[in-house]
């Protein structure tokens, strides 16, 4: 029974908001077949999940854009904003860069898009947990495309350091902490305190806003 204990709460505590009801039953079932994650909740609305986000807190969250009252966009703009540690992943029909853009920059740790394979979404969900940024590889495509066109040149670097530059530069790119400790060959604990200053030198609470900041400032 200890086993069993330890082995469920290694398990990723996932959460699905999705107003489709076959891909949401869909999604349930292939977590719940997962070796690796779990469901926690599974919301039509974004309403419903905000009010239970605090008793649930989920590691990771899919999240719909096109939801009946608040978009899945705003809701995570308001998980966010309580400075949660939960990652949020898009699952989107939209492939629009407005959408994409405003998905990135309201705090979305990715963006893929659907209809989406058992594989792909439970890898998109160990990316996530593992501080990665998992996009479809066309959505990665525009995002960089996108801020290449639209961001102008950095009013300040905000003081960070060449090496910092490099671990945000990684961050950017989707890396989790492990790929940029071993891409800098520097040790994990090293690769957090980087990233701890990056977050104090940026005023950000997040990965994910962190990332927002250097792509809208244009600082990789």
């Amino acid at each position: 029974m200890t086993d069993q204990k330890q082995n469920e709460t290694k398990l990723i505590p996932v959460a699905i908001v999705e107003d489709n009801r076959d891909l949401r039953t869909g999604m349930v079932y292939i977590l719940e077949s997962s070796p690796t994650c779990r469901c926690v909740g599974a919301f039509t609305n974004a309403e419903d999940f905000i009010a239970a986000y605090d008793t649930l807190k989920p590691e990771v969250v899919l999240m719909d854009i096109g939801l009946p009252q608040i978009s899945g966009i705003e809701a995570t703009r308001i998980i966010k904003e309580r400075s949660a540690p939960t990652e949020i992943v898009i699952l989107s029909v939209f492939e629009d860069d407005d959408n994409v853009f405003r998905a990135i920059c309201a705090g979305a740790s990715g963006y893929v898009t659907k209809p989406v394979m058992p594989q792909t979404l439970i890898e998109s969900i160990g990316e996530a947990a593992e501080g990665g940024t998992p996009m479809s590889p066309h959505i990665a495509r525009r995002v960089l495309n996108l801020f290449k066109r639209h961001v102008p040149p950095p009013a300040s670097d905000h003081g960070l350091t060449a090496r910092e530059k490099d671990v945000l530069e990684l961050l950017v790119k989707g890396g989790g902490f492990k790929e940029i400790a071993d891409d800098l060959v520097i040790s994990l604990y090293t690769v957090r305190a980087h990233i701890r200053n990056i977050y104090e030198k940026l005023h950000v609470h997040s990965k994910s806003q962190a990332v927002a900041k250097a792509l809208r400032e244009g600082l990789v």
